[in-house]
């Protein structure tokens, strides 16, 4: 049986639900849920949660068009968007209950009946509360479904199921900040399941311009379809530099993973792995089947699969806490493709070549739909009309329109709008850290600073008289040090690629306005930094030098939820940066930040001194009255004592 073939016990009718729903954006007065059907449900938000004063208070609000868009992605798969707008402010500090319930041949149906998963032991549907502070959140980014770790979004579960009778208890926030799918390191396994999932619902396919293969069946059923996807590239001359850099080649390529050759291609394979890995329900559907391979790609399939059905296993709880927390995310490289816009030379490669382009442009559609429409509804209002005329008309053989789709792609990537703010106490900015970027006009290949000049400006407009924020960066902007002067020396011999060579540092003009933001006396005194994307975690203070009154940041980073850095090369590096940049090393002057004063905080299991956890897991940030951290904890994958980084006196402060 191939890969796509659906044994005859699957061919019952669909769940009402494949994925959700997942709880996004959440304010006083408006409320954000996402998730997906197998058709378009006519459904109620009923709200219900206890008033002090007027009692229990019931909000049965009918999901018409001005409540709920719809968006069919396929024969039996269409995407919804509740957003709420409310008339009076939901109670803060309380918890508030809700259900989605569905209409379906006459008879009225609860998330208890369609989603049970979703409920914790006793629960009748889910709760969320909404907290007058972000004062608690949760944060992490590196989600690989493969990793042979456990997946951290169950610490979140824990952290909920625990605080089930303690509103006060409940995280305000989880943050994603970014690599919440891999679509450039997807296993055998996965990718199996992803084509049966596209058959089994019918999701669009397209043509397929500059492969050599023309539409998205013909990749799926293709010999190189499975782990030699850069085979599927054209063979003449003129694309011998995308050939060697794509999908994995000989050197770090420009979609640069190593483990690329299953890079997801088609929007319809972006959006099954987005229900894949957000939802149980999909798995129930499909039995991923072995494709024909040979014995060296057989034996890697097997090894992997073990690590998939892991990672299924655990889908429950995960997305049970991702239906009682407001969950907001932004991307970072793998949800589109490794080194996504590292450099201007990345850009003009990739973006002049019909079939690159398409891969980008496909997964920067599945991230709008699938995570940046329920960060921030209003961004896209104006690019959502071509995006549902693109789905509602696909043509006799269920493809997608090729001249609309690479006209929708070409807005996408001028798009400049992905950024986002939460107004709370303390405000939250969240960056886009990869397509607003100060390309190097000297030299194409080296590395682009993280923002321009002009997005670091609105940046630091938004922060003005501010008393304190959390800023979301998805790379740290104070990382470590050592490991920045390796991918310097790297860029420095022409292999920016290599190393990943992108951080804040790495470009001089950027690098000295985002200083100089942090300098300036209008803007806040407190500044939280939550980041990820390297996949070990750290905690730093930073202090301006000789300037007693502020501001004080503090550097956050967890990474990954479900990844991690090999163990051995991270020893080294931490001790080394240790011995290289204590406290008064003369290396220290050489560094762009030298003005500022650098305080690693301690992890609690620290055996050696260690700056840097190595371990899967989940990010905890407690927060007081002013805005600055009061604990700062990562809560480990495996279930172990949480890691605190602790501050400490000892160490003298270093640049």
């Amino acid at each position: 049986m191939n890969a796509l073939s659906l044994p005859e016990a699957h061919t019952a009718d669909l769940p009402l639900v494949l994925a959700g729903p997942l709880l996004r954006r959440l304010e006083a007065r408006r409320l954000v849920l996402w998730l997906v059907g197998s058709r378009p449900l006519d459904a109620r938000l009923q709200l219900t949660w206890d008033d002090p004063q007027r009692g229990m208070v019931e909000l049965d609000l009918p999901l018409d068009d001005s409540r709920c868009q719809h968006l069919a992605v396929g024969r039996h798969a269409c995407l919804h968007l509740i957003d709420v707008q409310l008339d009076e402010p939901l109670p803060a500090d309380t918890f508030i209950y809700y259900d989605l319930a569905i209409e379906e041949d006459g008879a009225t149906l609860a998330i208890a009946d369609w989603a049970p998963h979703l409920l914790y032991p006793g629960q009748t549907r889910p709760s969320f509360v909404r907290r007058g502070r972000l004062d608690h959140l949760l944060h992490g980014s590196c989600r690989k479904p493969h990793h042979p770790s456990k997946d951290g979004l169950l610490q979140a579960d824990v952290l909920i199921e625990a605080s089930r009778e303690q509103p006060g208890k409940r995280p305000a926030l989880l943050m994603l900040s970014g690599d919440q799918v891999y679509a450039d390191d997807v296993a055998g396994p996965m990718l199996a399941a992803i084509h049966q999932l596209i058959e089994r619902l019918g999701l669009y396919g397209e043509h397929l311009d500059g492969a050599t293969v023309s539409t998205s069946e013909a990749l799926y059923a293709h010999p190189a379809g499975y782990y030699r996807r850069e085979d599927l590239l054209p063979a003449y001359t003129a694309n011998a530099e995308l050939r060697e850099r794509f999908f994995g080649g000989v050197r770090k390529p420009v979609f640069t993973s190593a483990n690329a050759h299953n890079h997801l291609v088609t929007f319809a394979e972006v959006l099954a792995m987005y229900l894949l890995v957000w939802s149980p329900a999909p798995w129930r559907l499909i039995v991923p089947r072995l494709p024909e391979l040979p014995e060296h790609l057989t034996a890697r399939y097997h090894a992997e699969e073990p690590l998939i059905r892991a990672f299924v296993a655990d889908l429950p709880q995960a997305a049970r806490a991702m239906a009682h927390l407001p969950c907001l995310m932004i991307f970072d490289d793998h949800d589109i493709t490794d080194d996504w816009n590292l450099s201007a030379r990345w850009e003009q490669t990739v973006y002049s070549h019909p079939f690159s382009r398409r891969i980008v442009g496909n997964a920067l559609l599945g991230y709008l739909l699938c995570q940046g429409w329920g960060n921030c509804p209003d961004a896209f209002a104006t690019e959502l009309p071509a995006i549902r005329d693109l789905l509602a008309a696909p043509d006799h053989q269920q493809r997608l329109i090729a001249e609309t789709q690479d006209a929708i792609i070409g807005r996408l990537l001028a798009f400049n709008r992905w950024h986002y703010s939460l107004p709370a106490q303390p405000l939250l900015l969240v960056l886009d850290t990869r397509t607003r970027r100060w390309r190097s006009e000297s030299t194409l290949s080296r590395p682009s600073g993280l923002m321009d000049w002009e997005a670091l400006c609105e940046l630091q407009h938004a922060l003005l008289d501010e008393p304190a924020v959390v800023i979301v960066s998805p790379a740290p902007m104070f990382g470590v040090k050592l490991i920045e002067i390796v991918q310097r020396l790297f860029t420095w011999a022409g292999y920016p690629l290599l190393v990943d060579a992108e951080n804040w540092m790495a470009h001089r003009g950027a690098a000295k306005v985002m200083l100089n933001i942090f300098r300036h006396s209008r803007t806040p005194a407190n500044y939280v930094i939550l980041s990820g994307d390297v996949h070990y975690s750290f905690a730093y203070e930073v202090h301006i030098r000789h300037r007693d009154s502020g501001p004080r940041i503090w550097q956050i980073t967890s990474s990954g939820i479900k990844n991690e850095f090999p163990r051995r090369l991270l020893d080294w590096f931490d001790r080394l940066n240790r011995w290289l940049y204590a406290p008064h090393s003369p290396l220290n002057w050489f560094t762009k930040r030298r003005k500022m004063q650098i305080t690693p905080r301690i992890p609690s299991r620290s055996q050696r001194g260690e700056r840097l956890w190595n371990g899967a897991g989940l990010g905890q940030v407690h927060l007081d009255e002013r805005g600055r951290p009061s604990e700062i904890r990562q809560l480990n994958a495996d279930g172990s004592t949480p890691t605190r980084f602790e501050a400490t006196e000892r160490d003298e402060l270093h640049g």
